[in-house]
């Protein structure tokens, strides 16, 4: 009699708990025991805050838990001024992403910004129905589908970037 396999459910498993629990240590010296806040600070502070800053860092002070300063990074004076002026929406919104009344101050530093994670890019406008037509024309002749369909792809960009590139 064959022994019954017992089955351990290995299989594809999400990356993301790996790298925080990797990540968390290194994280942690720097002050974000809240790593998500890293992750998710665009979620956080909105496109154009995000775009402004970085979080750097926060510093707790001891046996104060609700006394933390998030140290920011800003790219010039003019952002830091902007930052200064919105001081109390950022530190509402860090707490509320905490969950608590953590960080009472912040600190800026001017500096160049980490270049920006891979933006999504915009979705490509719909061509105009006399576009599409002369598109379709152009592929009529090809056979292929998988070519045609390449090609029409292809005829589409270059549409629409000699629409965006002609003088209004």
């Amino acid at each position: 009699m064959e022994p019954k396999r017992e089955w351990r459910g290995g299989g594809l498993k999400a990356a993301a708990g790996a790298v925080r629990r990797a990540a968390k240590p290194a994280l942690g010296k720097r002050g974000f025991a809240a790593a998500d806040l890293i992750a998710r600070w665009a979620e956080v502070m909105g496109a154009d805050l995000a775009r402004a800053t970085c979080p750097m860092r926060i510093a707790w002070q001891k046996g104060k838990p609700g006394d933390a300063t998030l140290h920011l990074r800003v790219a010039s004076g003019a952002q830091a001024t902007l930052v200064q002026h919105l001081a109390p929406l950022i530190l509402e919104r860090v707490n509320g992403f905490l969950g608590y009344r953590a960080v009472a101050r912040l600190a800026l530093t001017q500096g160049p910004l980490p270049a920006a994670a891979a933006a999504k890019p915009e979705a490509p406008r719909p061509l105009a129905p006399e576009e599409t037509a002369e598109l379709e024309g152009l592929v009529a002749g090809v056979a292929d589908p998988e070519l045609k369909s390449v090609l029409t792809a292809i005829g589409g960009a270059l549409i629409r970037r000699r629409s965006s590139a002609a003088p209004a």
